[in-house]
């Protein structure tokens, strides 16, 4: 019995920065941005977006293209490192959501949860949901990847950022992909990227206080809520790239295939924190794969070598047939957490839908922080054309609006009140309470006509 993704629909911010205005404002050299690391815009979300907003707008997009009631849903599992609540989980905002629209009740005997591992919670958020269907084949499931990628302005990775969420519905006899059991794993506990609880001392802000209440506050630490992350940028590199490594031959090491893995695949949807990420990752799998290649290399070290062997008409060629048909959306949207890897299948998908295709098979290779990596494949179902093309992909990136970089930093900084653009034909965060004591924080979303 296959199992699979048989619909994919995606919400992503209607605002963008162009990556030049930004190197412009941080002093960085434009074409290392846009020939270095294959960024082209920097999406960011409007006052009224954020991390459930993204996956309603998704979900609601799913459930009319395909015809389906909430009714028909067993489980919407949630994968995401931007939750807005450490209790709630994100899955839980949407079915008022979605009972707004479909009915009171409509979604009481769905199950709901958030799974979070940095970028790949929502890759282990799917295969969950693809064990349940196979053990229980009759039922259906949503995975939703959602994230807001947010880092400190004037960082290093200020220029990764990005938005959005993709939810695909999870089935027995899949229109669009079946996947294959196996998976290469490969994990490590480490801090190349985390996102810690941070405290300041009430001394800090008050050098005469003795811990008085401060805003409901009784401890003497004040605890802080940061969306952007710690993180050390080249260690996560060389984290990121151990990770996948590990994990691919460990995946080779159970298909026991002899030829590399990745000639088999018609393309490769990796996680990608930059466009380029992939590219530039993935000449260490061919390099072990192909030792001959790097060998014949020009070059007096290892790294001259390699830096040579991704000039090859060998390397060249495969990224240009596996890599770039999945970096063409994260190019105009930037990083989103964990979706991206599935922002990448769909943008590979929806590249290839008018082209001729050499293989079904499809490649994998997740991974996120702190840290962990995946690698499967998956098989083109023969209704995988007509259901990618609901999702109107590249002509939804044309109708997104240009902002200037004094907005952008507004943005960034909260200093705008309302919407830049206003919300229309989609969900939208329109308060969160600051007076009821038994409601602080409630977050209220309506659907926008």
């Amino acid at each position: 019995m296959k199992v699979g993704i048989s619909a994919i629909q995606i919400d992503f911010p209607k605002l963008y920065l162009p990556i030049e205005d930004l190197a412009e404002n941080r002093n960085i050299e434009a074409l290392k941005l846009i020939k270095g690391l294959g960024l082209q815009r920097m999406s960011f979300p409007d006052v009224h977006q954020d991390t459930v907003s993204f996956a309603a707008n998704a979900i609601l997009k799913l459930l009319d293209a395909e015809q389906l009631k909430p009714s028909e849903i067993d489980r919407i599992y949630v994968g995401t490192e931007s939750g807005v609540d450490s209790s709630k989980p994100v899955a839980s905002f949407l079915l008022p959501i979605i009972e707004e629209k479909y009915g009171v009740n409509s979604t009481e005997h769905c199950d709901v949860v958030d799974l979070t591992f940095a970028c790949i919670g929502a890759v282990d958020a799917m295969q969950t949901c693809l064990d349940y269907v196979r053990l229980r084949p009759e039922k259906k499931c949503i995975v939703i990847a959602s994230d807001v990628a947010k880092y400190d302005l004037g960082s290093g990775g200020e220029y990764t950022q990005g938005a959005g969420a993709v939810a695909m519905l999870i089935e027995a006899n899949p229109k669009m992909l079946s996947f294959d059991l196996t998976t290469g794993v490969s994990t490590e506990g480490v801090f190349d990227f985390f996102k810690p609880r941070r405290t300041i001392s009430k001394k800090k802000i008050d050098q005469n206080s003795h811990n008085p209440e401060w805003n409901g506050v009784l401890e003497n630490e004040i605890s802080i809520y940061k969306e952007q992350p710690v993180f050390d940028g080249q260690y996560s590199n060389e984290c990121y790239i151990k990770r996948i490594k590990a994990a691919y031959f460990h995946f080779k090491e159970q298909k026991q295939d002899e030829k590399p893995c990745y000639e088999n695949w018609e393309f490769i949807a990796m996680h990608l924190p930059y466009c380029f990420q992939g590219r530039r990752t993935f000449q260490h799998i061919v390099a072990e794969e192909h030792p001959e290649l790097l060998t014949e290399q020009k070059g007096e070290t290892p790294a001259e070598k390699m830096k040579a062997l991704t000039k090859s008409a060998y390397y060249q060629e495969l990224v240009q047939s596996k890599l770039y048909p999945s970096e063409i959306a994260s190019s105009k949207i930037g990083n989103i957490y964990t979706g991206s890897i599935f922002l990448g299948l769909a943008s590979a998908l929806y590249h290839k839908k008018d082209r001729k295709i050499k293989s079904n098979t499809i490649g994998f290779i997740a991974y996120g922080s702190g840290s962990k990596s995946k690698v499967f494949e998956a098989v083109l179902e023969n209704k995988w054309k007509a259901q990618i093309e609901k999702t109107n992909l590249f002509e939804a990136l044309e109708q997104t609006q240009k902002i200037d970089f004094k907005t952008y930093e507004a943005l960034h900084k909260k200093e705008i009140s309302s919407s830049v653009v206003a919300p229309k034909n989609e969900v939208a965060l329109v308060a969160i309470e600051k007076e009821n004591p038994v409601l602080i924080g409630k977050r209220d979303y309506v659907f926008m006509p």
